[in-house]
């Protein structure tokens, strides 16, 4: 039966027969339940209509009036006199707390004149009780106040979190994320022919790339381990003819939580065969653009594109937030040399460039100079650099008036000289970085940085839009550190699957730095929200890679360099960080806000108090001895 529908209608057309559920609206949303609409969709239309309401306790108005807030939006429900019954349902009411379930039959009528609310939806009518059941009483105080999340920390609320779900702003952010990642399956399986395929959780430890969770079991001495990500399945899935592939995967890595990382996160992971680059940004720029959500402008295909190098010259990170300028400028043809002692090298290497901020010196105090200057200088002590760090210039009266201790050391032409290359004005602020390596990771950080402090202080920087663009051309290999030139102190620049640039396969025998690889990030508003790259399909370049120029251990993978061997198809794809990804469409800061239960910064779960310690019975089970903490085991 539901065979011989599909092949008459679409899937969308025998969802609504069947289960009478539409996505896209809350009309619908109360079919299969006891009540007959829901708090946000009644209108003028309905007045006269019997209806049956169900949700939370909001507000108590007097005796006679109180607010119904369901999941979609909230009413007014007013009590009769009591002549009609109203004594025993203020009765009710009056036993009950805010946040109680409870369940209201009335009728729809237009409120009063003058006692219309524009500010709800619903704000045109009210319901009048006929009836008002307490399906369940809720305490008299609860620890996160509904009305005010701005006065409750965010340890709370994840302690409380199903209390906090019910807020206004996780009810938005989660219906967005599923929103979109409906659409995101629509596009991928019946508008491209992807087949959706889970992969495995339970897999075993594999060579480089972040730290894992391990997982025992009652074989003794032997764990699996959670995946990074589906990377090797995927591929063996191109081996064995899936073609194209996706899955709403989840992954796990242990690894400190950030803002924008948790210990587990969820990914939309795609894979195809005899796909190219071009062919990747096509997909995945159609999909961005089916799923947007309607209350966003829509963004302007195709996405921009920047090489690695064009990114870290002119913004510093291979991230760069492009909404704004800034850009960082090379200025050593007129400042070195130029009197002042950081300014002054003859190494071929060395480098003097800029930031020009324009504008923020009528912005930005002294203080706030030295906190960027403080920030370049933390910058560059975690590059190594001892010395290095950036200077603060402000430009007053006239070009050559400059405001910073730099200033006495440099003549005046010289002064003239690079404000005219700049085309740079009175109340720009620059901050110039010098040295042979690096400088341009200081100014990227002091830009940003410069950008925020401007924000605090009211002034706009950023362009409002979302600006998307993909970053590529990427190294193959990088150094392990500045002095690595030879094999065996070189690891891969992402993963060691990626395959070379066309025309510089012969470079990874010989120079493999010299080598590009087919790598591509997705960044939008200067976050990565995706990467991923053409594989390698040849298992004895593979092996080379792991074995010759890694110094990796390739038996771990064996399994996959003989699925190479076995007739692999030139294969490529990518994975969309999807909790970034909805955090930037709901403009919260944190993923921890568009993740229904989320961990801390140290990926504990403060509602459940997870992770828990096991019994000593328990650990025996697997053959683990837990030491003393501070002792080895």
């Amino acid at each position: 039966m539901l065979r011989s529908l599909l092949k008459r209608r679409p899937l969308a057309a025998v969802t609504k027969t069947y289960c009478n559920v539409r996505l896209s609206s809350t009309s619908g949303n109360t079919s299969l339940t006891e009540r007959s609409h829901n708090c946000s969709e009644l209108r003028c239309d309905h007045v006269g209509e019997k209806v049956t309401l169900c949700g939370w306790l909001q507000h108590r108005r007097f005796d006679f009036m109180f607010t119904l807030r369901d999941s979609f939006g909230t009413v007014q429900i007013v009590i009769p006199k009591e002549e009609l019954g109203g004594k025993e349902l203020v009765d009710t009411l009056t036993a009950a707390y805010q946040e109680s379930v409870i369940q209201v039959k009335g009728h729809v009528q237009l409120r009063p004149d003058g006692l219309k609310n524009k500010e709800m939806g619903t704000g045109d009518i009210e319901v009048v009780a006929d009836s008002v059941e307490l399906l369940n009483p809720c305490k008299e105080q609860l620890p996160v106040q509904l009305g005010d999340f701005s006065k409750v920390s965010e340890a709370v609320r994840m302690q409380f979190r199903y209390i906090d779900l019910r807020s206004k702003r996780m009810q938005r952010n989660l219906r967005l994320r599923s929103d979109v990642v409906m659409k995101m399956r629509e596009f991928l399986w019946k508008k491209t022919g992807f087949v959706e395929v889970e992969t495995p959780t339970l897999f075993r430890k594999t060579p480089g790339g972040a730290q894992e969770f391990p997982v025992p079991c009652k074989q003794a001495g032997k764990f699996y381990s959670l995946p990074q990500s589906p990377q090797q399945f995927k591929q063996l899935l191109m081996v064995g003819g899936i073609d194209r592939y996706f899955q709403i995967a989840r992954c796990y890595r242990d690894e400190g939580s950030r803002p924008d990382r948790q210990p587990e996160f969820t990914q939309v992971d795609l894979e195809m065969s005899f796909i190219s680059k071009e062919g990747i940004y096509h997909l995945i720029e159609e999909m961005i653009l089916f799923s947007w959500p309607d209350s966003k402008p829509a963004p302007t295909l195709p996405f921009p594109r920047m090489t690695y190098q064009d990114a870290m010259n002119q913004y510093g990170v291979d991230k760069p937030d492009t909404r704004f300028d800034m850009k960082i400028q090379d200025v050593t043809d007129i400042l070195q040399g130029s009197g002042v002692a950081m300014f002054d090298s003859s190494s071929p290497s060395f480098r003097v460039k800029l930031i020009n901020c324009k504008g923020a010196a009528n912005h930005l105090k002294r203080k706030h100079i030295d906190h960027l200057e403080a920030e370049g200088k933390k910058k560059a002590t975690q590059l190594g650099m001892e010395k290095g760090g950036v200077i603060g210039v402000r430009l007053e009266a006239s070009p050559a008036s400059w405001k910073s201790p730099i200033a006495k050391y440099i003549e005046d032409d010289v002064k003239e000289r690079l404000v005219k290359s700049l085309g740079a004005e009175t109340g720009d602020l620059f901050f110039i970085a010098a040295g042979e390596k690096d400088i341009n990771q200081i100014l990227g950080h002091v830009r940003l940085q410069a950008a925020k402090r401007l924000e605090e202080n009211g002034v706009s920087v950023r362009d409002p839009s979302s600006l998307t663009l993909w970053v590529e051309d990427f190294p193959l290999f990088l150094p392990k550190d500045e002095e690595s030139t030879s094999q065996g102190d070189i690891e891969s620049a992402h993963h060691p699957f990626t395959a070379p640039m066309k025309g510089e396969e012969e470079l990874v025998y010989s120079s493999p730095l010299k080598v590009r690889g087919q790598h591509y990030d997705l960044v939008l508003n200067g976050i990565e929200i995706a990467g991923g790259s053409i594989r390698i399909h040849r298992a004895d370049l593979q092996r080379y890679i792991l074995e010759d120029v890694l110094k990796e251990d390739s038996s771990s993978l064996s399994h996959l360099l003989e699925a190479l061997e076995s007739g692999c198809p030139p294969h490529g794809g990518i994975a969309i960080g999807f909790d970034r990804y909805i955090s930037l469409l709901c403009g919260e800061p944190s993923i921890r806000d568009v993740i229904a239960f989320p961990k801390t910064v140290d990926g504990n779960d403060l509602m459940s108090g997870a992770p828990s310690t096991l019994s000593a019975q328990e650990l025996e089970r697997y053959n683990i001895h837990v030491a003393p903490q501070g002792k080895e085991s």
